[in-house]
């Protein structure tokens, strides 16, 4: 039987896998630089959680969440964002307790949505995200999206663009809820069955449609900033203005509609321009989530957070041509020719591991020309030459790959005089 990985998911393989340990160090030492603290929920979550956090009207809930039952009957779904999940922690451990506000997190974990598989857009794939939970201050806003420009500018992607909105207050969000009805109830028969079922329950997303996008009604919608009361407004204008102070440049685009339903207020997205990226030019989202916490059970708590796709900043940095920076070859590569010589090979790489150094040995009986060309494929540094000569005369030949300078060596000391020869060479 041939059995074959799942549709939508992939295997990272050596050689791909630093590339992902480059991005997850960046992002871990960023959020640690702005005081965020690591937090993990669990890959399931109960069903109702994201019917209730993500919303029964969004494409996630209604078309792509893995659900099933366990076996005492509870419906359960592997989590498609990380969000609900961390404001549902946030609640149940009563974080809004604690005397430091916002409760500032980072997440990092795979997310599962049935989705037609593409470039860029996985049925399993992982996500790094930020939660800042407790304040409504415009602050908070400019420090969650400065963090996530910090982040890509550090990865190495340049031509970043990005996009900002405003969904305004509830006030200003059922005003201008209205007004789309208002708009699109005389022809909606003309637009797909999605956007036909949202002209009630959620109209703000017909203009997030993908089929109905070159509609004439689309060109003419209601704009959301024509409906921000003076509150909005001014919050609005407060963010902007401290990106301004931090020198970083937007563009507002009243269109830019966030597919969850919790957001209001600050809307944003970062996407990438110039060729070479294929049709998915948006690397992340995010925005502000206030009432959330209180949907969840918990006391009013506003928040505001991202989450951006690691496959799509892996696939934009291959079009940009950035080279990662990958782990060096091995430290050492121990050489030896059979009997008592691979017996105390054995003994020594676990004394040059503990020492710190990086080390291994052939475990396929080759011969030492065979074990000197796999020394030079693995990018040794070092080869540790030990035969039945060496091994009875108690030393061993030390040979630095790159110079071929030589010098024999007690085998005891071996470790520690590697570690003064790599300090010479790194």
């Amino acid at each position: 039987m041939n059995i074959r990985i799942p549709r939508g998911t992939q295997d990272i393989l050596p050689g791909r896998s630093e590339e992902w340990k480059y991005v997850e160090r960046i992002w871990h030492d960023i959020c640690r630089r702005y005081n965020y603290a690591e937090i993990r929920t669990p890959i399931f979550e109960q069903t109702e959680l994201f019917q209730r956090g993500v919303g029964d009207t969004t494409d996630i809930v209604q078309k792509e969440m893995y659900t099933f039952e366990d076996r005492s009957g509870r419906s359960l779904t592997l989590r498609p964002e990380g969000t609900a999940s961390v404001v549902r922690s946030y609640v149940e451990n009563k974080r809004f307790g604690l005397p430091d506000q916002p409760d500032k997190l980072y997440y990092t974990g795979p997310m599962f949505r049935y989705e037609r598989p593409q470039s860029g857009r996985m049925r399993q794939f992982v996500q790094f995200g930020v939660e800042a939970i407790g304040s409504d201050d415009p602050a908070v806003d400019a420090e969650v999206i400065s963090l996530a420009m910090e982040f890509y500018r550090e990865a190495g992607l340049k031509g970043l663009k990005l996009v900002l909105n405003s969904l305004g207050d509830h006030e200003s969000r059922n005003a201008h809820r209205e007004a789309l009805i208002s708009h699109f109830s005389p022809r909606i028969g003309e637009f797909c069955s999605d956007c036909q079922s949202r002209l009630e329950t959620n109209p703000l997303r017909i203009l997030d449609c993908k089929e109905d996008k070159d509609h004439p009604l689309m060109k003419n919608a209601p704009s959301i900033l024509d409906y921000l009361n003076d509150y909005s407004t001014r919050y609005f204008e407060t963010v902007k203005e401290l990106l301004d102070k931090m020198d970083i440049p937007y563009v507002v685009d009243p269109n830019l509609v966030r597919g969850l339903d919790y957001y209001n207020h600050t809307a944003f997205e970062i996407m990438i321009e110039g060729e070479g990226f294929g049709a998915i030019s948006t690397l992340m989202g995010g925005g502000r989530y206030n009432g959330l916490v209180e949907e969840l059970g918990g006391p009013e708590s506003p928040g505001i957070g991202f989450a951006l796709s690691v496959e799509r900043l892996l696939m934009a940095l291959d079009a940009q041509n950035v080279e990662v920076p990958m782990q060096q070859g091995l430290d050492c590569y121990l050489v030896t020719q059979g009997g008592e010589p691979d017996k105390e090979a054995a003994a020594l790489l676990m004394e040059l591991r503990r020492a710190g150094i990086t080390a291994d040995k052939d475990y396929m009986n080759k011969k030492m020309k065979g074990q000197f060309k796999a020394a030079d494929r693995k990018q040794a540094l070092f080869t540790a030459v030990l035969g039945e000569e060496e091994w009875n005369a108690g030393i061993i030949n030390l040979k630095n790959m790159q110079s071929g300078g030589q010098e024999e060596v007690a085998i005891k000391e071996l470790p520690a005089r590697l570690s003064e020869q790599l300090k010479e060479e790194k």
